[in-house]
């Protein structure tokens, strides 16, 4: 099993971007297909995007259609998520998932989690 690790979060004004990082451990990195969640306080965790294992194919929530891009560098074990036009209401505490046991868009579906990234959108 990979051990996910995030990175990139911080603090940046409305229509600003950031880029995240999901960095694995791990010799089967090639092999995991990966999901990036954002969870706010008392709410569930959210799904944004998912990318396949060769980074061909890509999946994204309505709500970041557009304004997220999840891309992977199987050489680095590391997946990304390029945050642009970014707005208050994507503060968040966001987290990288792998492998999904059933439907890609449930958080239940996934149990190897990384630790999280904060994410602030303020002026």
């Amino acid at each position: 099993q990979v051990q996910l690790v995030e990175s990139g979060g911080g603090l940046v004004r409305p229509g600003g971007s950031l880029r995240l990082s999901c960095a694995a451990s791990g010799r089967t990195f090639s092999r995991n297909n990966i999901a990036w969640f954002r969870q706010t306080s008392g709410e569930e965790r959210t799904f944004l995007a998912y990318i396949l294992d060769t980074g061909r194919t890509t999946y994204y929530a309505d709500s970041v259609k557009g304004r997220f891009t999840v891309s992977r560098d199987n050489a680095e074990n590391t997946v990304y998520l390029q945050m642009n036009s970014l707005k208050p209401e994507d503060t968040a505490v966001y987290y990288c998932a792998a492998d999904p046991t059933g439907s890609i868009y449930y958080a239940g579906s996934y149990d190897n989690w990384g630790q999280g990234t904060h994410v602030t959108v303020s002026s």
